[in-house]
């Protein structure tokens, strides 16, 4: 517990990307020595920066129905650790935030991942964590590799982004509701309960 207690302590005063986003890095994440599942999203949003409690909006609501599980359940820290591809709100693009800051995952996610022994499975939430942990390992685009997810287990579980700006995807692709939910529900629930 020291060791990660002393790296959360670093990572929470983090300066790296100063001058580089529109605030003062406020590093957003949860993490715990026996964290089961670890969900790596993007960045926080604006309202997640402001309260400082990842996935509380919107696109958090429609996950935590994904998973089938309630908040009590998703903010344990030993049943899921939170690590974003960037840990502060990077700001805004001309078609909503930008991408995460590149510098934040490689610094950071290889020593928060060496001090959890139960970790058991990572949701790849979005383009930027499987490019990151998937590497070469990806299909050709984002929906190819959450439709081929079983690909990848039992250490990853790709997904969507369940931002409200990504329905129109989820529209369009029905088998994701229909075929990757009811796994990813399942694998949720045995590690939960293993």
């Amino acid at each position: 517990m020291d060791k990660l207690y002393l790296l959360s302590s670093q990572a929470r005063a983090c300066l790296i990307c100063a001058g580089k986003i529109p605030f003062e890095p406020k590093p957003v994440f949860r993490i715990h020595p026996k964290s089961k599942i670890l969900v790596v999203g993007q960045a926080p949003g604006t309202k997640v920066q402001n309260t400082g409690i990842p996935w509380n909006d919107p696109s958090g609501e429609e996950l935590r129905r994904w998973l089938d599980v309630g908040r009590e359940e998703f903010y344990n820290e030993e049943i899921f650790g939170i690590l974003p591809m960037g840990f502060c709100y990077p700001g805004k693009g001309n078609s909503g935030d930008l991408p995460p800051r590149p510098e934040c995952a490689p610094t950071w996610h290889p020593q928060f991942l060496k001090e959890l022994p139960d970790l058991k499975l990572i949701l790849l939430i979005g383009q930027y964590a499987q490019r990151y942990y998937l590497n070469g390992e990806r299909k050709s685009n984002l929906t190819e590799t959450v439709k081929a997810f079983k690909d990848y287990l039992p250490q990853y579980f790709p997904l969507v982004h369940p931002s409200p700006r990504n329905r129109l995807w989820q529209r369009k692709n029905p088998w994701f509701e229909k075929q990757v939910i009811p796994e990813l529900r399942q694998h949720v629930f045995e590690v939960m309960n293993a």
